[in-house]
């Protein structure tokens, strides 16, 4: 399966009509991390989602453009649907879908991505 066909255009995600409980998981996956795809499949589980979809939103410092990081997460298995979005997107994606829960990365993420820099430079040092 090409796992970009998970990554949908506002106005098709807007013509669906996902499996309920729906939750929402919104972030910059920028790069994604193995605790992101953990996070992730945890928000399935905890809040007993049948339809996952992931909200890549737009990062000031990104490593990787928007669509390759929506790329990054189609290819996980726990995720149903990707799309692209800025804050205000957003905010009409979660009133438009009443999701069960919404989920917000981007914090848990940063500090992730941040101890993982800080790991690699103590490594360099050390090295």
């Amino acid at each position: 399966m090409d796992t970009r066909a998970k990554i949908l255009t506002v106005a098709a995600a807007r013509a669906l009509e996902p499996a309920r409980p729906l939750a929402i998981a919104a972030g910059t996956f920028d790069v994604l991390l193995a605790e992101d795809a953990r996070e992730l499949a945890e928000v399935r589980n905890r809040t007993g989602a049948r339809t996952v979809m992931v909200v890549v939103l737009r990062s000031a410092r990104e490593v990787l453009n928007q669509r390759g990081r929506a790329e990054l997460a189609a290819a996980l298995c726990m995720v149903d649907y990707v799309l692209t979005a800025g804050d205000e997107e957003f905010d009409k994606l979660v009133a438009c879908f009443r999701p069960t829960e919404v989920v917000h990365l981007e914090g848990a993420h940063a500090r992730r991505l941040g101890e993982l820099i800080e790991h690699a430079r103590e490594r360099q040092i050390a090295g």
